[in-house]
């Protein structure tokens, strides 16, 4: 049974010539005396933003709406799509594309031997855990199969601040996320064609189960899968090979949406290949941000040395807890908040893939996703089971993949490590387990029924997809962002969100509490610290 599952997994600065002062300065001839040739450029600019997925596209396209000049850097490059592109890898056959060049050669609990390339992935490993993280305009939405949930209210309060006010993110913040994604849920027409064979018998199982039935709203123009079945582009949706990027486009990730938006505005430019390695408070009070600038083969082709009054920390929650930690602990940034790197979650992630032995799914999937689960009547023990297509493998193997993640108050935490000069995550070995064992677990095995066969992929490969929180708000932020005691520096991404989006995926929470928070920014810190 192993060999099975083991597989299906696998697949599944706008101003220019400006000198920093003083200690930029000094870091400065500092790289440069260690570089040799490769030449330093400084910058200074009014806001930069790190990092291009939910929380960086959001606070590109308000700021710039407001007047305000953004420049984001990205450490990936450009993925752009189109009918028929190869643009992405495919997941039933991994190349250098999947994997950034800094990672650690190792997927899924795998040792991996690609060519160093600015790929799609980063894993991150810890104690217990590998993490992944994206890399590439558009960060995660690049990658993620495109759920997009909205908690419930209790559920919500029971693992976010209450302060946040459900009821006014509900009626505003998140309808603007669905607005700008263009989410939309699978339409029969295309349920109903042999290539959706496992997402009829998932709904069936569930109905079957007495569990509530959801289609589940996905940020997918569904004409290009149904322009698929008609023979009129490639399969790319309508063959489960989505897993790793959509080459045929219709998805609406951020590039295309949120910073397609901020970009024709003007006053956005986001540089690309600028990997932000360290960030430092000038002793004039500004933010500085070392930068590499490399080529697509990982060579550095010129380090940078920006400067900006305003610095928002947009990497994700473990680029974004690592940048700060680093600071922090070599002096770089004083007097961080001592709850910096708590408070850190895997979104109770959990991958299981589904033998069923009672119906045939078919050779080929179509995807990304369909149907979920949402057992969400006691928001104590709320919980997600959601179906996701495989890539084809050339026989019905009667296996598809099944995605659970509920409520949970599990908590690990970053910890410097000064040799290595990095934070490093620590989990423990069970973290998740009252959530799994209590609530997520029987809801994914009452769907596979007794005729099932499920195996844990994260038990084998402890891993998960959503990190979150590290720079939380509460202990580290505000509500909007601001780094408590550092004016001028903020967090607007997963590093925010204290570990756990209530039985949701977290991309629409992330969005929308970034949206929530530019509302505010705008208002209060635009003129005077942005």
């Amino acid at each position: 049974m192993s060999a099975i599952p083991r597989r299906s997994f696998l697949g599944a600065a706008l101003a220019t010539g400006i000198t920093a002062a003083g200690a930029g300065r000094a870091a400065a001839d500092g790289i440069a005396a260690r570089i040799g040739r490769v030449r330093v450029v400084r910058e200074d600019h009014r806001v930069i933003v790190i990092g291009s997925g939910f929380g960086g596209g959001v606070t590109a396209l308000r700021l710039a709406e407001a007047g305000v000049p953004v420049l984001v850097l990205e450490r990936g490059r450009r993925w752009p799509t189109g009918p028929d592109s190869e643009t992405f890898p495919h997941a039933s056959a991994p190349d250098k594309r999947m994997l950034w060049y800094k990672s650690a050669p190792e997927l899924f609990g795998r040792s991996v031997g690609f060519d160093p390339y600015p790929g799609l992935l980063e894993t991150v490993l810890g104690d217990n855990m590998t993490a992944l993280c994206a890399a590439g305009v558009g960060g995660g939405s690049l990658i993620y199969q495109g759920m997009t949930l909205q908690p419930a209210k209790e559920a919500f309060e029971s693992q976010l601040p209450p302060e946040l006010d459900w009821e006014t993110m509900n009626r505003v913040h998140y309808p603007r996320v669905a607005k700008m994604l263009g989410i939309a849920v699978a339409p029969d027409a295309l349920i109903d064609t042999p290539n959706y064979t496992a997402v009829r018998v998932f709904a069936d199982h569930v109905r079957r189960a007495g569990l509530p039935l959801s289609k589940i709203p996905m940020p997918i123009d569904w004409n290009y899968a149904l322009d698929e079945i008609h023979g009129r582009m490639k399969p790319s949706y309508t063959n489960g090979d989505g897993s790793l990027g959509v080459n045929n486009g219709g998805k609406h990730s951020v590039d295309v949406t949120y910073l397609a938006a901020a970009e024709a505005t003007g006053l956005v430019r986001v540089a690309t290949l600028h990997d932000a390695t360290d960030i430092e408070r000038a002793p004039d009070g500004r933010w500085i941000v070392h930068v590499e600038h490399i080529d697509e083969r990982g060579t550095v082709v010129e380090n940078k040395i920006l400067t900006t009054p305003a610095l928002v920390l947009a990497a994700g929650s473990l680029n974004t807890t690592r940048l700060l930690m680093r600071a922090g602990a070599k002096g770089k940034i004083p007097d961080l908040p001592d709850g910096l790197g708590g408070g850190w979650g895997t979104n109770a992630d959990r991958i299981y893939t589904w033998t069923c032995l009672d119906a045939d799914f078919g050779a080929v999937q179509g995807g990304p996703v369909v149907y979920g689960s949402l057992d969400w009547a006691d928001p104590a023990r709320a919980a997600t089971v959601i179906q996701a297509s495989i890539p084809p493998m050339g026989l019905d193997a009667r296996t598809t993949m099944l995605v659970g993640y509920g409520v949970s108050d599990a908590r690990g935490r970053f910890v410097y490590d000064s040799a290595a000069d990095d934070a490093r995550l620590r989990w423990q070995h069970d973290g998740d387990a009252v959530a799994q064992n209590g609530w997520i677990g029987p809801l994914v095995r009452r769907v596979a029924g007794p005729a099932g066969l499920l195996f844990d992929t994260t038990a084998v490969a402890p891993t998960t997809w959503h990190p979150l929180g590290g720079a939380n708000m509460g202990p580290v932020c505000d509500l909007v962002g601001r780094v408590h005691g550092q004016r001028g520096l903020y967090v607007l991404d997963g590093a925010l969100i204290p570990g756990n989006c209530a039985a949701c995926n977290p991309s629409m929470t992330i969005a929308a509490v970034a949206e929530r928070a530019l509302d505010e920014l705008v208002k209060t810190d635009v003129g005077q610290l942005i």
